[in-house]
């Protein structure tokens, strides 16, 4: 399924109006909060799901892609996580997920989801056409 979630984000990222850069971030960060929901939040339990919501927002600044992965696992926080850059982690093979996302994204938020899980929201925001003169 993580084909179709790829597929899924970079259409929805062009047709949104991100640019090439932006849509490829966006593919980034979504196929990592999508594995990490899989792996981590559900344990690789394959009767839980993680869904995968996008919309286009406008807030008060100008419009952003917004997606919502959400897992069915216990949740976490994401406080206790380790520090990748830290050197006891460089020589590490996991754990840089969050990171990934955050460094992805304009804006990232980790909680509990209503139902049980973890729901990580991200932002990324559209920027405005060129203007040719």
């Amino acid at each position: 399924m993580l084909k179709l979630v790829d597929g899924v984000s970079e259409h929805f990222g062009q047709i949104a109006g991100l640019d090439e850069d932006a849509v490829h971030h966006l593919g980034l960060a979504v196929r990592e909060a999508v594995v990490n929901g899989i792996k981590h939040g559900n344990s690789g339990d394959t009767r839980k799901r993680v869904r995968v919501e996008y919309t286009v927002a406008s807030d008060d600044s100008r419009p952003c892609v917004v997606v919502r992965v959400c897992d069915e696992g216990q949740g976490f926080d994401p406080e206790a996580l380790a520090d990748p850059l830290a050197p006891a982690n460089i020589d590490g093979t996991s754990g840089r997920g969050l990171f990934l996302i955050r460094a992805f994204m304009d804006d990232v938020q980790v909680r509990q989801a209503a139902a049980g899980g973890t729901e990580i929201v991200m932002a990324k925001a559209i920027a405005p056409p060129l203007q040719v003169d």
